[in-house]
């Protein structure tokens, strides 16, 4: 009877090897597993970056990234991971703001790349002509 189950048991307990195999990482932590599209090496950040340099309250800008070999990022105020691609993401600063990418890799490095947005009000249309058009005012005042 107990041959008769031999290759069922030899199937579990090939199945509880490879499940427990899946589980184990390498000491410090790091993932023993890399995905089928991550190539071998450091972690790198390509490119970080806004689309615009400076802008005015309650505009639009647009915040790129692309890394390379990271299992995760952030990025720092926002404190949300995101997926370790390519991506764009629509930003709204209220004022000047410091951004930091942080990309971890496979291997547990971390490399790290930061920009600062700058958000400033722009002056009252015409005030400069109005300024001028009274110190005119004032000349011809004084000159007659």
């Amino acid at each position: 009877m107990l041959l008769r189950f031999t290759k069922l048991f030899l199937a579990v307990g090939l199945l509880v090897a490879l499940w427990g195999m899946s589980t184990l990482r390498r000491p410090g932590g790091h993932i023993w597993v890399h995905p089928l599209n991550a190539s071998s090496g450091p972690v790198r950040i390509l490119r970080f970056y806004a689309t615009v340099g400076t802008l005015s309250p309650g505009e639009t800008a647009t915040l790129c990234y692309a890394v390379e070999n990271a299992k995760v990022v952030r990025i720092s105020p926002m404190q949300t991971a995101y997926p370790p691609q390519n991506r764009c993401l629509q930003i709204v600063p209220e004022h000047t703001t410091h951004y930091t990418l942080l990309a971890e890799g496979y291997d547990g490095t971390v490399a790290s790349r930061s920009f600062t947005l700058s958000v400033q009000k722009l002056p009252a249309p015409g005030m400069e002509h109005f300024q001028y058009a009274l110190s005119i005012a004032v000349v011809r005042a004084f000159a007659v």
